[in-house]
């Protein structure tokens, strides 16, 4: 798993010349940008990673399951992400490699 964080500070190495604060910048501005944009239906494609786009979810009948209660859920839209083709072929050229499991310990120190 790869959280801000993390991007920022592995970007801060690779790019030693510039401070972390400005990167720190950069990262949550690219994320407000693609937010906005997704927020006004717009669509976002970054060739060789992927898609972004927003899917409409009607409304359906459910239950809560604690009381039984029968209702009807809202409308809503879900942010979709389609992988690039060079997104899928890497992902699935590694596929033999084992995932590798952290524990929440071993995040905490990475973290620090």
């Amino acid at each position: 798993m790869l959280i801000k964080s993390q991007l920022i500070s592995e970007l801060s190495k690779r790019f030693s010349y510039l401070p972390e604060k400005d990167i720190a910048l950069c990262v949550n501005y690219i994320i407000e940008h693609m937010s906005g944009t997704l927020s006004k239906g717009g669509r976002i494609e970054i060739r060789g990673f992927g898609s972004f786009n927003l899917h409409y979810r009607p409304p359906r009948r459910a239950h809560n399951p604690k009381t039984g209660e029968k209702l009807v859920t809202n409308p809503k839209h879900a942010v979709h992400f389609k992988p690039g083709k060079e997104m899928r072929e890497s992902v699935n050229k590694n596929r033999h490699l084992p995932i590798e499991m952290v524990s929440a310990k071993e995040m905490e120190e990475e973290n620090d």
